[in-house]
């Protein structure tokens, strides 16, 4: 699948307005990669404070944002949605490197490929650029579980 709108990238991931961190889906290739858009609005909630003189995205902001992405690849891949009882969080994140600030205006395009998976645990690659320019990387680890069942 080449392009997901927002109503299709909902129908992929849990979280909801404020945390809702990806906006559209420009590529996918289930098992392999995604390229997912992030539009960084001025109205962002955290930029009042994060900082009212010089507003930044914060990077963890930007990994929950590679991990959302992650989640739609993960989806994707499985061929499934997300269910009401799904829980989709981090188990690790490795060698995390922020290269330059993030601010309003900017079109982060976050790109995962999948590193591996064992289970229900999957190590992905991550990159996040504006207008071409590195601006974040990391590996993560990500977990999907039922809610109420061991360990969620």
């Amino acid at each position: 699948m080449a392009d997901m709108n927002i109503y299709e990238v909902l129908e992929h991931l849990p979280q909801r307005f404020p945390l809702l961190l990806v906006d559209r889906v420009l590529e996918c290739e289930p098992g392999k990669r995604i390229l997912a858009l992030k539009n960084v609005s001025a109205n962002e909630p955290y930029f009042p404070g994060h900082f009212p003189a010089r507003p930044i995205m914060p990077g963890v902001l930007i990994l929950e944002c590679m991990a959302q992405a992650a989640g739609i690849l993960a989806f994707r891949t499985l061929g499934t949605q997300v269910e009401p009882n799904s829980i989709y969080y981090y188990a690790g994140i490795d060698n995390a490197r922020f290269k330059r600030p993030v601010v309003p205006g900017d079109r982060l395009e976050v790109e995962v490929v999948v590193l591996a998976r064992k289970r229900s645990v999957w190590k992905f690659g991550c990159t996040a650029r504006v207008d071409g320019t590195l601006v974040a990387e990391a590996e993560i680890l990500c977990t999907m579980r039922t809610a109420g069942a061991e360990g969620a």
